[in-house]
């Protein structure tokens, strides 16, 4: 009987292993917003969900990291669901706080953008199998605000 539920418990270990999973990407990050008192980065996934039924995203983890600190980090508790055979934009919106960025003036030096390195983590609902996380990471540089943004 035990030799049984091992079989059983392999298989299905197996078909789990091999079963098609939402695929992301990052397509762009972006300065979205200046505030009084930080900085809004937009950042865009793009999301393939390779089944007929709309997935649930149950939240995003994220964190932006710059000369080996982190600048922003958070989660998005329920923002949406993957359309089903379709691919899906989702953003994800990190705030900066200038602080922040005057403690980073190192990196900023004279080309006036931050080298950067985002790590997501996109929860999915699969059916059957559970909550998956698909992890991202990104390398890239944001340009700063200059004058003109802010007025």
């Amino acid at each position: 009987m035990q030799d049984l539920a091992d079989k059983a418990k392999n298989f299905v270990a197996d078909k789990v292993a091999n079963m098609k999973k939402p695929e992301a990407s990052v397509t762009d990050v972006d300065l979205k917003d200046v505030g009084r008192d930080s900085i809004t980065y937009l950042a865009k996934l793009s999301v393939t969900n390779p089944y007929s039924v709309s997935i649930p995203i149950g939240e995003i983890k994220y964190s932006l990291k710059s000369a080996d600190r982190v600048i922003a980090s958070g989660n998005i508790p329920d923002p949406g669901s993957l359309k089903g055979n379709d691919t899906t934009m989702v953003e994800v919106g990190m705030k900066v706080p200038h602080n922040v960025l005057v403690s980073l003036i190192k990196d900023i030096g004279a080309d006036w953008d931050i080298d950067y390195v985002l790590e997501i983590g996109l929860v999915v609902d699969l059916p059957v199998v559970g909550n998956i996380t698909l992890p991202l990471s990104h390398k890239g540089e944001m340009k700063l605000p200059t004058l003109k943004h802010l007025f």
